[in-house]
């Protein structure tokens, strides 16, 4: 299975997975990622992202690494900053929803955007389960902090 279509499958357990009361999510698949974000139809700097990255960027991994999680990537990095306290002013209810696992902090190669976000090493990308797995997991996070990102 190629990258890309293992995201278009991640795409369509996002838009079949995701609780009707948050709005249709829009997906943006790539060769190596998807995004999933709501409300304008334009790709926006707040995003959730599931996408393969260099083993450089993962501890522990050798190959490569799938990160998985919620972005800010606007230009400006106070903006940037803004969004990631806005999600920690709630980080008791979102940890009991997702656990240890996500890092909070400074994107991972690009210091001025922020993460919410946790890495997979060496994951097995042609593995049949992976979409399956990835795809719950964006789900997951696009649950349990979507509806504190937008404060209600």
């Amino acid at each position: 299975m190629t990258a890309r279509a293992l995201f278009d499958q991640v795409g369509e357990i996002i838009r079949g997975s995701t609780p009707a009361a948050l709005g249709h999510p829009h997906v943006q698949v790539r060769h190596n990622g998807v995004k999933a974000w709501f409300g304008d139809p334009a790709p926006q700097h707040e995003h959730y992202e599931a996408q393969i990255i260099p083993a450089d960027l993962a501890p522990g991994a050798r190959a490569h690494a799938v990160e998985i999680g919620f972005h800010a990537e606007h230009r400006d990095e106070p903006a940037n900053d803004a969004a990631l306290t806005r999600l920690l002013a709630s980080e008791p209810g979102w940890r009991a929803e997702l656990g240890d696992d996500p890092v909070t902090g400074p994107f991972l190669g690009r210091g001025t955007w922020r993460r919410i976000s946790e890495t997979w090493p060496d994951l097995a990308l042609d593995d049949t389960d992976a979409p399956f797995e990835i795809g719950v997991r964006l789900v997951d996070y696009i649950r349990a902090l979507e509806p504190r990102r937008r404060g209600v």
